[in-house]
């Protein structure tokens, strides 16, 4: 505790007036002095008086408790400073800080950065500026900072009152090999090759003995890698080809370097999204019909499919006795379609269609290889279906999954999901697309016909007429088989009673077809969202087994499987560390990425004080290598150097909170008056005699 004294005034008149008064008893002394009075002097001590009476001077009396100055640490707990034994240097050179400050009588705060969220890398300006809007910058001695210098936001502007300190990390013969991807698609077409340009980087003091060349291992969602070896220092182009649909999980790594830093950043993963070429579909309509312009329409407001529709307007049985020279219909080319570019289409739809001798039997044989050979065929039937030169008849009914009986039934009856539907991807969560009826099931339009069908294979997924099989999806050999026993679809179209979720159905069903991936009926797929992986088993089936995870250090997690919804299983885990997890449940497996392709934290992990030299330089702070020894510390005043060999300086900052303030009267008022009085009467005396 100090005491601290001051003389203050308090003018009992208005500052102005109080100037005036002096300069008109400036100007009457200077007059007695003019004219020769010998009391002029004293005439000015009684205005001297007069106007220090009316400045009304008092003693201040301040009672002051000091301060301790404040220095502040910041600590860099983040990854890159937790390479090989620097996380050892920090917490050393932790504890000689707070020996030393606590022998200067300072008070340490300790701030810690850890890694930041979304791969922000190290925070550490932000995270200061934070700790000194927390502190009083009155009493802020100095700022040290234990790192490895690597931060992520240097360019964050600071303003700090005191000098800033580095102490570094790391050493001076650390050097580190890094893969980067310096460009990858976030798009692929499936089957065509894309290329990723990648480099290898060496960083640091590199031994003169390493090798220029590495090698390289990639592979795709997690099948066998392959191998090459590479250069270092230069730009490489890989030629890849997806071969599916959906996220592809690309994985990259490198042979680990003796001596090098870390492994860490030896490994990279790029996630491409496979998407097809614009779908090819080929629409053969049997006879103009309603049904025709609902597929017509769905297919053309896809932008990713190329639509080749056909009608039958005129069958070669037809004799009307019109030239051919005057007809202005075009041939229909069956060869061309079916025979020389069958292969090219993703999908063949036969809207009620029946044999009128314009393909033989051999282009139906032909259909039916491009079918088992992977491609894909939907039929939608009318009453030809059922009748003697339905298409079933043909080398067709080989692959379908269901046999006409002849039947047609023609009666109103809603249409429904069976219960395997309800679990199929095509119509799971149709019914949620409808309001209630009054039965308590779905409020969709009615339609009037339906084609009589025997099961023999496949899934039913919808059921029609007395629970009759309306939609019955089947795979055939490597394609794709859809058979619906309606040509109605369009009364949905058309809102006949309400309508119904046509659209949904058939774009569900056409890119089931053409095989797309959200679309299959057994999948296992997993998504991340922080640190945690959501797995998705997709079946038709009750029993489902559980999911054994594989973490990229080898270690296998079982998760058991609950499901949630008809036909979906889900379960959830914390991921321990970034990586490739790898899924199986002894039918099918996955892979999944888990966090950056390459944490930013490890794209330079050799440290350096140049990302914090403008906080430093700022207030003539310094930067000292832990590896050659802890600094000293030592006191100097503002505006010095506050760095040397071996020591970091600090400023004192002298602060101080007031605890008592006493103001007394330097003198009464009728002492002043009496001063004025008798200087006043002193001059008249002495002025009297002469």
């Amino acid at each position: 505790m100090t005491g601290v004294q001051d003389i203050i005034f308090a003018p009992l008149v208005p500052v102005l007036a109080l100037w005036v008064l002096a300069g008109l008893a400036a100007a009457l002394v200077a007059l007695a002095l003019w004219q020769g009075l010998r009391g002029w002097w004293l005439r000015g001590l009684a205005a001297l008086a007069v106007l220090a009476a009316l400045a009304n001077p008092s003693l201040q009396e301040e009672t002051r408790d000091a301060l301790s100055d404040i220095a502040l640490v910041m600590v860099d707990d983040t990854a890159s400073n937790g390479i090989g034994d620097r996380d050892a240097q920090t917490e050393a050179a932790l504890e000689h800080l707070e020996t030393e400050l606590a022998q200067l009588a300072l008070d340490t705060r300790i701030v810690r950065v850890t890694d930041s969220a979304g791969n922000a890398g190290t925070q550490l300006n932000g995270a200061l500026a934070e700790a000194l809007a927390d502190l009083p910058r009155d009493r802020l001695a100095g700022v040290f900072i234990v790192s490895d210098g690597q931060v992520h936001d240097a360019d964050l502007p600071l303003s700090v009152p005191a000098p800033a300190h580095l102490l570094q990390t790391g050493r001076a013969s650390d050097w580190d090999r890094r893969l980067i991807i310096r460009n990858a698609p976030a798009f692929a077409i499936i089957g065509e090759p894309v290329t990723l340009t990648l480099k290898i980087e060496d960083q640091g003091a590199v031994p003169a003995t390493t090798s220029r060349f590495t090698t390289l291992r990639y592979a795709i969602d997690g099948a066998p890698a392959q191998t090459a070896t590479v250069p270092i220092g230069e730009d490489l182009e890989l030629t890849v080809t997806l071969d599916r649909g959906g996220m592809n999980v690309l994985q990259f790594e490198l042979d680990d370097a003796p001596g090098e830093l870390t492994d860490r950043n030896n490994a990279a993963i790029v996630q491409i999204n496979g998407v097809r070429d614009r779908l090819s579909v080929l629409l053969v309509s049997g006879e103009p019909n309603a049904g025709q312009r609902t597929w017509r329409n769905l297919l053309k407001s896809d932008p990713a499919v190329d639509l080749v529709h056909f009608t039958i307007l005129r069958p070669p049985d037809r004799q009307d006795g019109v030239p051919v020279d005057e007809l202005s219909l075009i041939a229909f080319p069956t060869r061309e379609l079916f025979v020389e570019k069958i292969d090219d289409f993703d999908l063949i739809i036969f809207d009620r269609y029946r044999r009128r001798g314009i393909l033989p039997n051999a282009y139906f044989s032909n259909i039916a290889r491009y079918v088992e050979e992977g491609g894909a065929l939907l039929v939608v039937g009318g009453p030809e279906l059922a009748g003697a030169d339905s298409i079933w008849r043909s080398p067709l009914g080989d692959i379908f999954p269901g046999q006409p009986t002849s039947r047609v039934i023609e009666q109103g009856f809603r249409p429904e999901v069976t219960e395997l539907g309800r679990r199929h991807p095509v119509t799971a969560g149709l019914d949620d697309l409808a309001p209630v009826s009054e039965d308590g099931g779905p409020a969709w339009g009615r339609w009037f016909r339906q084609i009589e069908l025997d099961a023999q294979r496949g899934q039913v997924v919808m059921s029609g007429v007395a629970e009759r099989p309306l939609l019955m999806l089947d795979r055939v050999g490597a394609g794709r088989m859809a058979l619906l026993a309606s040509d109605q679809t369009w009364l949905w179209d058309r809102g006949f009673e309400g309508g119904g979720p046509q659209l949904e159905l058939l774009r569900r069903l056409a890119h089931w077809m053409m095989g797309e991936p959200e679309l299959e009926e057994e999948t296992l797929t997993a998504t991340t969202e922080g640190n945690r992986i959501t797995v998705l088993r997709r079946s038709l089936r009750d029993d489902v087994g559980a999911v054994t995870v594989t973490a990229p250090d080898g270690t296998q997690t079982v998760l058991d499987l609950t499901e949630d919804a008809p036909g979906e299983y889900r379960a959830q885990l914390d991921a321990p560390e970034t990586g490739l997890y790898r899924l199986d449940d002894g039918e099918l497996d996955a892979v999944v990425a888990l966090g950056p392709s390459a944490p930013r934290e490890f794209e330079q992990t050799i440290a350096t004080a140049d990302p914090l030299r403008p906080v430093i330089d700022a207030q003539r702070g310094g930067v000292v290598r832990l590896e050659d020894g802890a600094p000293d510390l030592r006191l100097v005043r503002e505006g010095r150097l506050a760095a040397g060999r071996g020591w970091l300086g600090l400023t004192p900052r002298d602060a101080y909170v007031t605890t008592e303030l006493r103001n007394t009267a330097l003198l009464p008022a009728w002492l002043w008056l009496m001063l004025a009085a008798g200087f006043a009467l002193g001059a008249w005396l002495r002025e009297g005699r002469s």
